[in-house]
C-alpha cells in the first residue's frame, strides 16, 4: 500500500494523519485528528471540553478537530480501543488503523492537483497561489502537496495552510525560494500577531519563552503568510528516500536525559521525525542514572514540528528528551524529543541562544 507521511486516512470514525513511513503489515500507524461527531455522539463536546464552534461539516457528516494528544488517546481508549496499538518495535502506545477499517487514503499531492484545477473556495485559491509562486521560482508542481484541513476539505476561517514539499533537497530549495520571495515582497514573513498565534499553538508549557521560540523559528525560513493566511512548508521524503522497513530497527525507552552535542548531518532535520546526526556529545544531566556513555549517543530525533530544523550542520545544541536504545544492524542510542505532540519539558535548542 502506497502511503507516507502527511497523507490522511479516512475511517468511519474520523480522519487520521499518517505520521511515519513504516507500518506493520495489517495496520497504518497514524494519529486521530478529526472525530466523526455523528458516529460518536454530541456528548463528546461536553465530555472532552471541545469547542462547539469548531464543528466542521463535510458530505453530510459533522467533524471536530482533536488538538490535544491526551484527548485523542482518551477518546480512543473509551470508544475505539481497536485503534490503539502497543508497538513493541517502538516501545510505545500508538494510534493505528486496522487496514480493514480504511475507507480511503487522501494524498496531499493529488489534492493539490485538484486545487489547481478547481480553486472552488478562498482557501483553495490561496493554496493554488502559493503553489504557483513556488513554481514560478523553479519548484515543480509534482514535488508539492497540501495536507491538514485542506486535504480533507475541512478548512474553517482559522485554518492555516499545511503545504507539503516532497524530497529533502526540494524542501531546502523551497525554503531558499521563500527567502527570495520575502525579499521580492511576493510573500510576507509572519507578523508579531502570527508569531503569537504560532507560539500558543506549539508551546503548551514554559519549556521555552516567546522570544526564544520566535528566534529559532525565524531562522528556519519555513513559514510565511499569503493573503492573510499563515502557511508552513512541511518536508516529506520522496519515495526513493524511504529506505527502511518496519521492524528493521527496534527501540527501547531508557529514561530522560539532557545532552549537549554538535550537529554532524542536517540532511533530514525537517523530516518527521526530524533527524540530527551528532558528534562531540556531552551528557549534561543523566536524570534516571542510565548506564550510558556519551559516545554511544549518535542522534536526536524530534517527533514534534516545533523542534524540526532548530539547528544546522556544525552548530551546537542542547537537548532534553527520552533516551532510547536502538537495536538493528547497528546498535546505538538516540534521544527522542516529542514523546507527546506538546513535548512538555523536551526541546532542541541552539547552545548559543540557550
Amino acid at each position: 500500500m502506497d502511503i507516507r507521511l502527511r497523507d490522511f486516512v479516512k475511517t468511519r470514525e474520523g480522519y487520521f494523519a499518517v505520521n511515519t513511513y513504516q507500518h506493520p503489515k495489517d495496520k497504518i500507524i497514524s494519529f486521530l485528528r478529526y472525530i466523526n461527531i455523528d458516529e460518536i455522539g454530541m456528548h463528546i463536546l461536553k465530555d472532552y471540553n471541545l469547542d462547539e464552534n469548531d464543528i466542521r461539516s463535510l458530505e453530510g457528516h459533522n467533524y471536530i478537530k482533536i488538538a490535544e494528544s491526551k484527548t485523542a488517546y482518551d477518546i480512543l481508549k473509551e470508544y475505539y480501543p481497536e485503534y490503539l496499538f502497543y508497538d513493541d518495535v517502538n516501545d510505545v502506545l500508538l494510534h493505528a488503523i486496522p487496514k480493514n477499517r480504511i475507507e480511503s487514503i487522501l494524498s496531499p499531492n493529488a489534492r493539490l492537483k485538484n486545487v489547481l484545477e478547481t480553486q472552488n473556495t478562498n482557501a483553495e485559491k490561496k493554496c493554488a497561489k502559493l503553489a504557483e509562486i513556488l513554481n514560478n521560482y523553479g519548484l515543480k508542481y509534482e514535488n508539492m502537496g497540501v495536507s491538514g484541513s485542506t486535504v480533507l476539505k475541512l478548512n474553517n476561517k482559522l485554518s492555516d495552510i499545511d503545504f507539503v514539499v516532497y524530497g529533502m533537497k526540494n524542501h531546502k530549495f523551497a525554503r531558499e525560494i521563500l527567502n527570495m520571495a520575502f525579499q521580492d515582497n511576493v510573500l510576507k514573513p509572519l507578523s508579531d500577531e502570527f508569531w503569537k498565534k504560532a507560539f500558543l499553538k506549539r508551546i503548551k508549557d514554559k519549556t521555552i519563552g516567546y522570544d526564544e521560540f520566535v528566534w529559532h523559528e525565524k531562522r528556519k525560513l519555513n513559514r510565511g503568510v499569503i493573503d492573510g493566511v499563515m502557511f508552513d512548508l512541511l518536508a516529506t521524503r520522496d519515495w526513493n528516500e524511504i529506505n527502511e522497513s518496519y521492524g528493521e530497527k527496534r527501540y527501547k525507552n531508557l529514561g530522560f536525559i539532557q545532552i549537549k552535542a554538535k550537529v554532524a548531518d542536517d540532511s533530514f532535520i525537517f523530516d518527521n521525525p526530524a533527524l540530527y546526526t551528532l558528534e562531540d556529545v556531552e551528557i549534561l544531566n543523566n536524570e534516571n542514572n542510565i548506564n550510558v556513555t556519551a559516545d554511544e549517543i549518535k542522534e536526536v530525533v524530534s517527533f514534534t514540528h516545533t523542534y524540526a530544523g532548530s539547528a544546522y550542520f556544525g552548530e551546537e545544541i542542547v537537548v532534553r528528551g527520552k533516551l532510547e536504545e536502538v537495536y538493528g544492524k547497528k546498535c546505538y542510542k538516540r534521544v527522542v524529543v516529542g514523546t507527546t505532540r506538546e513535548a512538555f519539558n523536551e526541546y532542541v535548542r541552539l547552545k548559543s541562544n540557550f
